[in-house]
């Protein structure tokens, strides 16, 4: 470390690594990822994506994400949000986020995602949305099968 004048130069920064804090729930037809967080921001972003990635090439196909802590997102977050909802389209599957506090809840709408979200203000109602989709995709694909 130089001192010049009355500025210090330093030779690397190191940032602290943060660890996202989050459970999974997985079941048959559906996985639960709770965030832990208060904050969905830059520095949870990264890590919340990788983690949907995971969730889904292990199988998921139906994801609900519980967003009852968070009190705050930005826009890294809502990326992140995104690529949620796009691998779960990749796997003929839902993203459904559920619990969203008002302030979250006010910038999905300016950002105009309400329309492109699946957004429902429970967990028991996103998972009985999830079973009823199935239902509708079960009986799809036998209708199909019959038409032949």
């Amino acid at each position: 470390m130089k001192k010049f004048s009355n500025f210090t130069l330093f030779k690397r920064v190191i940032l602290p690594s943060i660890n996202m804090k989050y459970s999974i729930d997985k079941q048959e037809k559906y996985s639960v990822l709770a965030l832990d967080e208060e904050k969905l921001d830059t520095l949870i972003a990264p890590k919340l994506k990788s983690e949907f990635v995971t969730i889904f090439q292990s199988g998921t196909s139906n994801l609900i994400l519980d967003m009852s802590k968070v009190k705050y997102v930005d826009s890294s977050g809502l990326s992140a949000i995104l690529v949620a909802n796009r691998l779960a389209g990749e796997e003929d599957g839902f993203l459904v986020l559920a619990g969203i506090t008002p302030h979250v809840m006010k910038l999905i709408t300016i950002s105009k995602l309400d329309n492109v979200l699946n957004l429902l203000p429970t967990v028991k109602e996103a998972i009985d949305a999830i079973y009823l989709s199935e239902v509708e995709k079960d009986l799809t694909q036998q209708n199909g099968v019959e038409e032949k």
